[in-house]
């Protein structure tokens, strides 16, 4: 479902309820499309998302930590210098357009008190954040800026006059009387929940389908009493906030459009925009941050396997080497048949058993001698390039494996752990570091996922490199399960236990197959062994162990069942 009028007048309600009178103590900008506020209110602070993401634009509260820059964007510097410190007045919905206006009450910097508007308008791609002087009706500045060259309609620059977007001429649910719905729909041309859609403000595909089946093959009495049911829930705010699992996720905030597949109920709104968009947007973020360094990835993993294709080439003419170590020996016995200026020469093979005739070509301009030397120097030759290269693709398959297991770490990755693989190539050569700067690097702190098994053992999981050797070579005992995907790029993980359940083994491998290149497929073999058995050879690459006297279980990862036994931090 997407963020329709209907869902903006269920957020805008609710927040109303939690954030007006609080008081904005902090404002961050993480992203180019991102605001986070921190607002003060009743002794807790709530932290209130504003996004106008083309994909996943929206508002609600929520828990989510946000990596902020080191320098904060103008815009939020706009933001901070008009709002920071000021109280939220109202939070009112347009109509029933996807439109909020946040008012907030503020002191300039001469203390005469001044009133600011946050707009956002939640469309798609044609989303704004637009920060407006409610006295001049004039732009302050927005987050994207849009020229009347890209706009005919209106132009949203700092100084320009605050234009609303062009009115669709839809009615409005809420003062729309039932009779006058019934009587607008046209029963012969067919197409009922388009009707609806053309004809309601506010409303989406979904609840206008929603509408259309609940008042199928029905008169004009059934339409206006589907109708009022609607218009009421919406008057009363009668919300019930569900994530829809099946066929496929969707959100919804009436009981309207409820179906009988998968649903998981919320509390609140913010609740449910939270749970079904934190793993999106963040992935999205993720993406962005790292797009370099996956094609950086690729491109090196690209170079390593033509390398490869190379060396195969040259494996296949070296195969020849005894070739021209046979024509040399024969050469050399048969010398006396040989004169210069000869273009060939018939010998006997003897090193077949009949001792056939064998024709060996000479090259007329050398002697005897020197083409016999020619065909042992080609031997030695092909006999060192072909213990070269067979190193050369091993090594090659080697940086491969390690390229594989940071390209399956970077589709995982969160945030924090894009920064992490980028020093890591950094460190091995791969990049070139950047300039430091003269103070002093806090060091981080490396801290893996933690995961509690259903009879309560503990459960570790790096999610790089980094964090794959702290726990398996510096957090785990001797004694601790170790496991990890048969032969395939994923996470070290790390059951706290000697003796651990076969409940926990299968939970644990469960969460191993997830993070792990093999996390789409439906049967994954899994590794377990103790940590005493997992070794790093010297010299190799971040990440790489070899182990033994492991045992094997089968698994199909399922994301449920790892986030359920995941330890919220």
């Amino acid at each position: 479902m997407p963020f329709d009028g209907i869902v903006t007048r269920a957020i805008t309600h609710e927040l109303n309820d939690q954030l007006v009178t609080g008081r904005i103590n902090k404002i961050y900008q993480p992203t180019e499309t991102e605001i986070i506020f921190t607002i003060r209110k009743n002794g807790r602070n709530h932290t209130l998302l504003l996004s106008i993401h083309p994909s996943y634009a929206r508002i609600h509260l929520t828990d989510e930590k946000f990596t902020n820059p080191k320098e904060p964007p103008m815009f939020c510097m706009v933001l901070r210098k008009h709002l920071q410190s000021g109280f939220i007045e109202k939070i009112e919905q347009d109509e029933m357009e996807r439109i909020i206006h946040l008012t907030i009450r503020n002191k300039d910097e001469i203390g005469d008190e001044n009133r600011r508007v946050i707009t956002l308008e939640l469309m798609g791609k044609h989303s704004h954040l637009i920060v407006v002087d409610p006295e001049r009706e004039m732009i302050i500045d927005s987050m994207k800026h849009i020229s009347s060259a890209q706009n005919r309609h209106r132009s949203i620059l700092p100084g320009q006059s605050y234009i609303a977007p062009p009115d669709q001429g839809k009615l409005n649910p809420l003062t729309l009387d039932g009779e006058t719905f019934a009587r607008k729909i046209d029963f012969n041309q067919g197409k009922i929940d388009r009707q609806i859609l053309n004809l309601l403000m506010g409303v989406s595909p979904v609840v206008a389908k929603a509408l259309a089946k609940q008042a199928y093959m029905g008169n004009s009495e059934k339409y206006q009493e589907v109708f009022d049911n609607f218009q009421n829930d919406l008057l009363n705010h009668n919300y019930a906030p569900m994530i829809q699992k099946e066929p496929k996720e969707d959100y919804h905030v009436l009981e309207l459009v409820k179906s009988e597949e998968k649903i998981i109920s919320f509390e609140t709104v913010s609740e449910m925009l939270h749970s079904f968009y934190q793993g999106k947007a963040e992935r999205d973020r993720v993406k962005g941050q790292s797009h370099d360094l996956m094609r950086f990835l690729k491109n090196e993993r690209d170079k390593n396997e033509r390398k490869i294709e190379k060396h195969k080439k040259t494996l296949k003419k070296a195969e020849k080497a005894d070739e021209y170590q046979k024509k040399g020996e024969l050469l050399t016995a048969h010398m006396h048949m040989a004169k210069l200026g000869d273009n060939s020469i018939q010998v006997v093979d003897y090193y077949e058993e009949d001792q056939p005739e064998m024709t060996i070509e000479l090259n007329p301009n050398k002697s005897p001698s020197e083409n016999a030397q020619q065909f042992f120097k080609q031997y030695g030759k092909l006999k060192k390039s072909k213990e070269m290269v067979v190193v050369e693709i091993e090594k090659a398959h080697e940086e491969i494996n390690y390229l594989e297991r940071l390209i399956q770490q970077l589709e995982q990755a969160r945030e924090e752990d894009v920064e992490d693989i980028r020093e890591e190539l950094q460190d091995q050569g791969y990049m070139k570091k950047k300039q430091q700067s003269k103070k002093k690097k806090k060091k981080k702190l490396i801290t893996p996922d933690q995961y509690v098994s259903t009879d309560g053992t503990e459960i570790f999981v790096g999610r790089n490199n980094k964090q794959n050797e702290y726990v398996t070579n510096r957090m785990a005992n001797k004694n601790d399960v170790w496991l990890h995907a048969k032969d395939l790029p994923g996470s070290h993980v790390i059951i706290r236990s000697s003796e651990p359940s076969e409940e926990t083994i299968l939970e644990a491998a469960l969460i191993a197959a997830f993070y792990s290149k093999a996390k789409l497929s439906s049967t994954v073999p899994v590794d377990y062994t103790f940590v005493k058995h997992v070794k790093k050879p010297n010299g190799a690459k971040p990440g790489y162990v070899t182990y033994d006297n492991q045992q094997t279980v089968f698994v199909t990862p399922e994301e449920d069942k790892v986030q359920e036994m995941k330890l919220k931090s």
